[in-house]
C-alpha cells in the first residue's frame, strides 16, 4: 500500500496517458472502418507516393 501512495502521481499520469492512447487508437480504428484515411492526398511531397495510390494512376 505504501508503494501506491508514494507513486500515486506517476500512476495517475500513466493511467491518463494510457486512456489518451486508447482513445486515439479507437478513433483510428473507427475512421478506418468508415473508409476514412489519414492521407492528405498531397502526393507531390510524399515519400510513399509511388506505392500509396498506385491503383489510381
Amino acid at each position: 500500500m505504501s508503494f501506491i501512495i508514494e507513486n500515486l502521481a506517476t500512476i495517475l499520469i500513466s493511467l491518463v496517458l494510457v486512456c489518451i492512447v486508447a482513445a486515439i487508437i479507437a478513433s483510428l480504428v473507427k475512421n478506418k472502418k468508415k473508409g476514412k484515411s489519414s492521407c492528405g492526398c498531397n502526393c507531390a511531397h510524399c515519400a510513399m507516393a509511388g506505392s500509396c495510390h498506385a491503383a489510381k494512376k
